[in-house]
């Protein structure tokens, strides 16, 4: 809990991809695909980090308070600034539609996602997936336009909820196996959840029931109980919280080392 500096340090000096004249590949990114099922917090997952890294509370990748149906339509490529304008963190987060019981968005369009098909703007359809000949396909994807961590966004306070959907969110676990992304999990809103988490952040590894959902979780989608990070977003907070933050930060850290692992073993094939 006290080494918040030591991560925040860690990801705003974090320079992957050196060329061999030890130049940055400026056109190199890690790319982090979140999905999950509506208002699960994967757009305010996004709006937190952006606040914790640029130093002032934001809300660029705009989230629904009303649950029900997905808030985020388009598929959109959020970049974090870093230091002076025009320059940029080298990871970048897609956020997509949301899981719903009888629409939402199809599983189809996740994969495609994932293997960089989909060009920003592309309006999600619940009742079609993204075809071949659509302005907004990307027929020669580069590493960069591809996914390079899979991020599972759930609700603390749903995981026993979703017994539908897990059926179609295991479904998009495999095809990003069969494609070899690493994948792993965020379970938001813990303050929700557990009155004991929501007195004191402090207790969320001491939490009985947040571990619960995180077993539950990871026996449903086959996730490693090390790669399942409880988080809080930023909500009705005015003012930084660094408990808030150090838990953004260690899920953060992972999506960074997955993602950069799985770029230079790409680069190495």
């Amino acid at each position: 809990w006290k080494d918040k500096a030591g991560y925040l340090q860690s990801v705003r000096g974090f320079e992957p991809f050196q060329s061999h004249n030890n130049e940055k590949n400026k056109d190199q990114h890690i790319r982090v695909l979140l999905y999950g099922p509506t208002g699960h917090g994967k757009s305010s997952f996004i709006n937190t980090m952006d606040t914790i890294l640029r130093g002032r509370m934001t809300g660029r990748a705009l989230a629904g308070t009303i649950g029900g149906t997905s808030f985020t339509q388009q598929y959109t490529t959020y970049k974090i600034t870093k230091g002076e304008h025009g320059t940029f963190y080298p990871f970048v987060f897609n956020d997509i539609m949301g899981f719903e019981k009888d629409k939402g968005v199809c599983e189809e369009d996740i994969k495609r996602a994932m293997m960089g098909h989909v060009k920003d703007g592309y309006m999600f359809n619940p009742l079609s997936t993204l075809s071949t000949d659509d302005p907004y396909y990307n027929t020669n994807p580069s590493l960069s336009d591809k996914a390079h961590v899979l991020v599972c966004v759930v609700s603390a306070s749903k995981v026993r909820l979703l017994s539908r959907l897990m059926t179609n969110m295991r479904k998009v676990r495999r095809e990003a196996s069969d494609l070899g992304i690493p994948q792993m999990a965020i379970l938001t809103k813990i303050d929700e959840a557990c009155p004991k988490v929501n007195a004191d952040l402090r207790n969320v590894y001491k939490s009985k029931f947040v571990k619960k959902q995180m077993e539950l979780l990871s026996e449903s989608l086959g996730i490693p109980l090390n790669c399942i990070f409880p988080v809080k977003n930023y909500h009705s907070e005015i003012t930084p919280n660094d408990d808030l933050e150090m838990l953004i930060l260690m899920a953060l850290r992972q999506m960074i080392n997955f993602g950069e692992d799985f770029v230079n073993d790409c680069k190495c094939t």
